[in-house]
């Protein structure tokens, strides 16, 4: 299939907006095609009651839906695949209504821009791309959680630096009339006369240099807002604390920031605790697993795999050749599972020790090192940690929407479990029932379904909602995020040794955690 442009008419036979595909081909050429439109469906009575049909011509042919007030037309080659045009002229057809709150004229060249780069997002080069409805969304709007963090940050900063001035502007007026009752008259060279000039001008930043650094809170708001150490909240203050409950009160999730190696940044992510939580021993051992699912919304496991990393890091030179014991359950859970090339593959395999080939290639200090790695594919829907069955109705009144989560295995304790549920475009949520807690999201048009915890004592849960307008596929996809302690694939630590085995009681630490990569119900 090749795709030459799309565009949108309205009924009047007036090009609206118009996107060329291809490269070659000239814009008098694409113009002549958008004439010769109208003209192929002016004597057509017919046309604007047909859900989808097509015109051709010696050259191209013309696949159009109308859609209220408007045609949306696909200008494709003659021999391209009428089925997958239908289909890929659906997609443009659903676009609109995302960025356009009506099919008329005006409301279409308000948002021309926007259905531009959404049609873009759909075809490149004349080819459709594998895309749907969210994902088109999610690439134009090219939300950034980091730069609503930043702003929220730089606010409450200018917020602080406001409030110090005016306690200071208060302190020094208490100056002067102190001084005033003493007898002394502010003159040129009186201190008291200097403060109160500075107070009564609008410069936040030079009466706050002259607080004492005794005070944090000035020292603080001294700093332009917005500078090289903007973002950092290593120092905790009570203005800080206040807004960082506020950002989690919104549904933003923040945790503690610690002092971490590049390796630990780099797989952290928000929802989970922070690795200072655990006592670090000389050698300490990461084992950490990324669950990315992909379910039905009518039923059935699209695609799911689980990959896992164990990771070694010893403090000095001392242990640099240990070996660990591994409780090696891969013949129970069936994921493929792979050494690094350092260690002993075959030891590996007799014993299910990770050790290492030879003594003048040892771990390096104070850096994490894959040792271990493995896959598992989930084969049925059963197998996941946690399902979902979203189950929305629609009606002469809206949209009636009910979300049930289901623990599968019992023995799991999901932490921080956070369930994104989209909306239909500028539509507030009535919740009649919640387990747990929620919060509409407005700036991301996601309704925020948020539990604590999932374990045996709350198995499942649903979330009933309703909407005034939408359909169905306003709805998805559904994400959740979680984290948890326990694996999907249980190797654990037996006990770590010397390289020779004179030893095996080396002191250690272990962590695990169980994380979501992309988990979603579409």
């Amino acid at each position: 299939m090749v795709l030459i442009a799309a565009s949108i008419f309205s009924k009047s036979g007036k090009a609206l907006i118009a996107r060329q595909f291809v490269t070659d081909m000239t814009r008098a050429r694409l113009e002549g095609l958008l004439d010769a439109y109208p003209k192929l469906i002016g004597n057509d009575k017919s046309a604007a009651q047909r859900q989808h049909t097509f015109v051709e011509t010696d050259s191209v042919r013309y696949v159009y839906h109308p859609l209220d007030n408007i045609y949306v037309v696909l200008i494709t080659t003659k021999n391209s695949n009428i089925l997958e045009d239908l289909e890929t002229l659906r997609l443009f057809s659903r676009v609109i209504p995302e960025y356009c709150r009506s099919n008329e004229e005006k409301e279409i060249l308000a948002h021309d821009f926007e259905l531009i780069f959404a049609f873009d997002e759909i075809v490149t080069l004349g080819y459709r791309e594998s895309v749907n409805l969210a994902q088109v969304r999610t690439f134009t709007e090219m939300d950034s959680h980091e730069e609503r963090v930043f702003l929220q940050i730089k606010e409450a900063q200018e917020k602080a630096a406001k409030a110090a001035m005016a306690e200071k502007a208060k302190e020094f007026k208490r100056m002067q009339k102190e001084a005033l009752s003493r007898g002394l008259k502010p003159g040129a060279g009186s201190s008291f006369s200097s403060a109160s000039a500075i107070s009564s001008q609008s410069t936040p930043l030079t009466a706050v240099s002259d607080l004492p650094a005794s005070k944090p809170a000035a020292a603080s708001a001294s700093r332009p807002s917005g500078g090289g150490k903007a973002l950092k909240l290593g120092a905790k203050t009570k203005d800080e604390d206040a807004f960082l409950n506020q950002l989690r009160q919104q549904g933003q999730a923040i945790a503690p920031v610690e002092k971490t190696s590049n390796a630990d940044r780099s797989s952290a992510a928000p929802l989970i605790p922070s690795a200072a939580a655990v006592k670090r021993e000389a050698v300490h051992v990461r084992t950490e697993e990324k669950i990315t699912a992909s379910v039905s919304r009518d039923g059935g496991l699209q695609n799911a795999e689980v990959f896992g990393t164990v990771t070694l890091c010893v403090a000095s030179p001392e242990f640099n050749t240990v070996a660990m014991k591994m409780n090696n359950a891969r013949a129970q859970s069936g994921a493929q599972l792979q050494v690094h090339p350092n260690l002993d593959k075959k030891e590996w395999q007799a014993t299910g020790l990770l050790r290492l080939k030879s003594a003048n290639k040892p771990f390096p200090a104070s850096s994490d090192v894959g040792v271990l790695k493995w896959r598992l594919i989930l084969q049925a829907e059963d197998e996941l940690p946690l399902t979902l069955n979203v189950w929305p109705e629609e009606s002469a009144d809206g949209c009636q929407v009910n979300i049930e989560y289901t623990l599968q295995d019992k023995s799991f304790s999901l932490e921080n479990v956070q369930i994104h549920v989209p909306l239909p475009p500028a539509t507030a949520p009535v919740v009649s029932e919640c387990e747990g807690s929620y919060e509409y999201l407005k700036p991301r048009n996601q309704l925020l379904w948020t539990l604590p915890s999932i374990d045996s004592s709350n198995d499942s849960g649903t979330l009933e909602f309703s909407v005034p307008n939408g359909h169905k596929d306003h709805f998805f996809p559904v994400n959740v995020t979680f984290y948890s302690e326990k694996l999907m694939v249980p190797i654990t630590v037996e006990h770590i040794e010397t390289m020779d085995g004179s030893s095996t009681d080396v002191v250690h630490s272990t962590e695990t955690r169980l994380v979501t990569d992309k988990y979603e119900i579409v």
